[in-house]
């Protein structure tokens, strides 16, 4: 008889950074479980098959309780969920006259209360199982506000410190909370239209790559936990502080 496979579960899988995560940790034998609230993920499922890995692609929205309950509960039937990257986006752009409540509300039911719901439902099998990794994508909005970013800013600093409790209570039942901060520019089509004057000029080398993001992320799920990492934040060479 087969033993189940190890699983990733990839929240907001989206074409670039949550793609190249999938791809990441499929490459090392895991069955990636590969979400996003909508879009097409199909060229993802064609890249993680043809590496020769296993991909199962749902549509799901990590906003809605149920939701996430039942992508959870439809992952642990794979196999063990051994690492969770959440990695919903959320960032917009508005001055603070133009940002309504429906815009507020909204991202921060992407940034946090999203994370919250799965990081949630991925800590109780995994807490009964002694070990697991929850990986949450920050941004330099985790750590400052700015202009335009009231609302993201709000979302990314509460999910920060949402990874902050959880790394306190899940830490030592054997479940490994890190806190990602992507502090520049990704290169990704949605960051390429927010910040297009930018991007421009810190091509090639000034924008962060997604499989290098990706890497750091399987390093980080890799560490003895005698060293664990919480906070990690990963610039280009060429970004200022």
């Amino acid at each position: 008889m087969n033993a189940r496979p190890k699983v990733c579960l990839v929240v907001g899988a989206g074409d670039a950074t949550g793609g190249a995560v999938a791809r990441r940790f499929a490459r090392e034998g895991l069955h990636v479980v590969a979400t996003r609230r909508r879009g097409d993920l199909s060229g993802l499922v064609a890249d993680v098959e043809a590496a020769g890995g296993s991909v199962t692609a749902v549509h799901s929205d990590a906003r809605d309780e149920e939701a996430v309950r039942a992508l959870v509960a439809k992952a642990e039937q794979i196999g063990p969920i051994v690492a969770c990257i959440f990695n919903v986006g959320g960032n917009v752009r508005f001055t603070l006259a133009e940002t309504t409540a429906q815009v507020y509300r909204k991202v921060w039911e992407m940034c946090a209360f999203a994370g919250f719901l799965v990081g949630r439902e991925v800590a109780g099998p995994m807490r009964e199982r002694g070990q697991g990794t929850i990986l949450f994508t920050g941004a330099s909005a985790s750590l400052r506000g700015n202009t335009g970013f009231a609302a993201f800013a709000s979302g990314k600093h509460a999910l920060r410190a949402l990874a902050q409790s959880m790394a306190r209570e899940l830490g030592p039942k054997g479940v490994h909370v890190a806190h990602v901060i992507i502090d520049g520019l990704i290169d990704n089509p949605s960051t390429k239209a927010l910040f297009p004057e930018m991007f421009e000029a810190r091509m090639p080398d000034g924008v962060v790559r997604p499989d290098d993001i990706a890497e750091a992320y399987w390093q980080v799920h890799s560490q003895l936990r005698g060293a664990w990492t919480f906070e990690m934040d990963l610039r280009p060479y060429k970004e200022q502080w």
